[in-house]
């Protein structure tokens, strides 16, 4: 067996095995949204209640991302990939026990420790660094892809236990499928020559070099309105949908849909940012998103104009994710890749807390969420500028070994 053999039996392991993973962590994350109405419902809380564990959860997983990577970065994403599974099922069961708006945000809270290190940060960069420079983005967006096919398969899952068993048992049923991560976790073993490649920059090193680089900067502002995008609509969608008396199945299956069409995306954005601009094509996917949102604000609502809103998001959805973290690595270069797009993510979730708490917010102050819709336009168009300005060239220190 050669070594090219052995390099690519181990990168599809990683890639396997690491979109599945997402696919468990983010199909599960979405079908949160599902269990919003029959919580609050059944609790006496409010929907900002909801909405504020949510968003606490995706602070906290963007809070952990860097330090988990710095950690999968040096030591392997094993260890980090299967603790993180551990303490997702383990929050997923807390929140099946809530009997008061606080334990349902500390279940929320739990989950938001395992994202950190079952998530994006730490599997896309053992997939960066397993991957050839040439291969990088489209092993990404393969990779993406999984948590996109998890919205897919997973949510309608979620509708399916939720409606049959109620939101106690549908949790437990949940949890224990969270843990189908521990075993997955076995297959992101990257090998010894990987991991003391890695020790040629110091974690400050890299910091600095980053923190010094101003497109890193640009990056991490366009990073936070897809996090307020993704909350927002995953959070609030199902029970915007509710409560203007559209079908039942409707929110879970509209869900659904944005995954399936962003497998799509996912998969495309990764190919495309192998061969043209990175941030060409993160502008054209944030402009785009801006004009989806704006159609559906004056598009008559109907099951037809959500399912259509649902597909059109569902391919500008997370094509973000393979072209941001392949701009990392093609500036920084893979070593220390979790620990950089970890922080990156950060910026993502910080959004992502805002467009979960502030949906909640604005409906129980108004009772409508049409403040909400208009911001996601503003934001949209903003990200679609401030990625303009990004140098996609690497660093002088790996200039003359850039082979992206």
């Amino acid at each position: 067996m050669t070594i090219d053999r052995q390099q690519a039996e181990r990168l599809w392991t990683i890639l396997i095995c690491g979109a599945l993973i997402l696919t468990l962590t983010t199909g599960l994350r979405q079908a949160l949204g599902l269990f919003l109405k029959p919580m609050t419902m059944d609790l006496g809380v409010g929907r900002e209640v909801f909405g504020f564990g949510i968003a606490l959860q995706n602070l906290l997983w963007g809070l952990g991302s860097p330090f988990a990577g710095a950690v999968a970065d040096r030591f392997g994403t094993v260890r980090v990939s299967a603790l993180g599974g551990l303490f997702y099922a383990l929050g997923l069961a807390a929140m099946a026990y809530s009997s008061s708006g606080t334990s349902l945000v500390l279940g929320t809270l739990i989950i938001g420790i395992g994202l950190a290190g079952a998530g994006f940060s730490t599997v896309l960069g053992a997939v960066g660094r397993a991957a050839p420079p040439e291969k990088r983005s489209m092993a990404l967006g393969i990779a993406t892809a999984g948590g996109s096919f998890g919205q897919f398969a997973v949510v309608p899952m979620g509708h399916v236990v939720l409606d049959a068993f109620g939101w106690q048992m549908a949790l437990l049923i949940l949890a224990g499928v969270a843990l189908a991560m521990l075993p997955l976790s076995l297959g992101l073993s990257e090998g010894q020559k990987t991991i003391q490649h890695q020790q040629k920059q110091t974690v400050g090193e890299a910091l600095g070099e980053a923190f010094r680089h101003p497109s890193y900067w640009y990056l991490v502002a366009g990073f936070f309105v897809c996090g307020f995008h993704v909350a927002f609509v995953v959070t609030h969608l199902p029970a915007y949908l509710a409560d203007r008396a559209m079908p039942e199945w409707l929110g879970a299956w509209s869900l659904a849909l944005v995954g399936l069409f962003n497998i799509i995306g996912s998969w495309g954005c990764g190919w495309l940012g192998g061969k043209y601009s990175k941030k060409r094509l993160l502008s054209v996917l944030y402009f785009g998103r801006a004009l989806v949102f704006l159609i559906f604000i004056f598009m008559p609502l109907s099951p037809f104009s959500v399912l259509l809103f649902a597909g059109s998001l569902g391919l500008l959805w997370l094509g973000t994710v393979p072209l941001t973290s392949g701009l990392v690595a093609q500036m920084f270069g893979p070593a220390n890749m979790s620990m950089l797009y970890g922080i990156v993510f950060l910026s993502h979730q910080v959004g992502s807390f805002f467009g979960a708490w502030l949906g909640g917010k604005a409906f129980d102050l108004t009772g409508s969420y049409d403040l909400m819709w208009w911001l996601s336009v503003a934001l949209g168009v903003f990200s679609g500028l401030v990625n303009l300005p990004i140098r996609e060239a690497p660093v002088a220190r790996l200039a003359p070994k850039a082979a992206q």
